[in-house]
């Protein structure tokens, strides 16, 4: 299916726009083009987008949390994950070559004409064997 260009639409007020206006002359863009960056990083970012005026960005203090927010992982986390994604991979095989070797029996089973069931070594009697 395409990827069709859709429209959106909304009414801020004048200062709002005279701003907007301000902000995309100021970077020598259209203010369509600001709109379409905007969301742009809103929908590459999956709605985590946070706007600051530059000026802003080089004042924050290093206690505030960045943003995206980052959260740091244990090494072991790390270790056990990849461990346990090498056995995933390994049972994969495993589970594989399990299934290469039915469907080959299954073709040997296919092949062989000579079937002998169990039913037919009784010779028709009743009588169960005796071993001894």
């Amino acid at each position: 299916m395409g990827n069709k260009n859709k429209t959106v639409s909304f009414r801020v007020n004048e200062d709002a726009f005279e701003t907007l206006r301000d902000i995309a002359e100021e970077r020598d863009l259209s203010l369509s083009a600001v709109f379409r960056d905007y969301v742009d990083m809103l929908v590459a970012h999956d709605g985590q987008v946070e706007v600051v005026p530059e000026h802003e960005l080089a004042r924050r203090p290093d206690d505030e949390p960045s943003f995206p927010p980052t959260v740091e992982v244990p090494k072991e986390f790390v270790r056990e994950h990849e461990r346990l994604e090498l056995e995933r991979e390994h049972l994969q095989e495993q589970l594989e070559e399990y299934e290469r070797y039915v469907e080959h029996l299954q073709e040997q089973l296919e092949n062989d004409e000579e079937v002998i069931h169990l039913d037919d070594l009784d010779g028709g009697r009743d009588e169960p064997y005796q071993l001894g």
